[in-house]
């Protein structure tokens, strides 16, 4: 087995996805399967699809023998940097704001969509009273 000694991000695995430059992760590890793409039995698309996320139940659930288990040491690059999260957070207001600001600040953001319906509802009531 390989020695560990990169520590990588999901977010840096997940650049390498295509079938030339293929990575996956599996229990926390950065595998570099580029090289085993066209003999992987369940085809390369099944790999292409796990690139991105974490790999390891879909592994898990496809019933891998021993021997695969070993095989895939073979590949192992590094570890997966588990300290920050897997998704950055999405800040839609500032921190620090109270309750109130972050009300006003969505209503600044999102303030079309109830303009619209309010502007098709009354189109739709002025037509509806004229045909009567």
């Amino acid at each position: 087995m390989p020695t560990i000694t990169k520590i990588y991000s999901m977010q840096e695995a997940s650049q390498h996805n295509t079938k030339e430059d293929c990575w996956i992760v599996i229990d926390d590890k950065v595998y570099d399967v580029s090289s085993y793409m066209d003999e992987h039995p369940g085809g390369d698309d099944v790999i292409l699809e796990t690139v991105g996320k974490d790999a390891t139940d879909g592994f898990e659930d496809a019933g891998h023998s021993d021997e695969a288990r070993e095989m895939l040491q073979n590949f192992c690059i590094g570890e997966l940097d588990t300290s920050s999260p897997v998704i950055p957070e999405l800040e839609i207001y500032p921190k620090g704001t109270d309750s109130s600001q972050k009300l006003m600040a969505l209503t600044k953001q999102y303030w079309a969509v109830p303009v619209v319906v309010a502007g098709i509802s009354v189109i739709v009531g002025f037509l509806y009273l004229r045909k009567k």
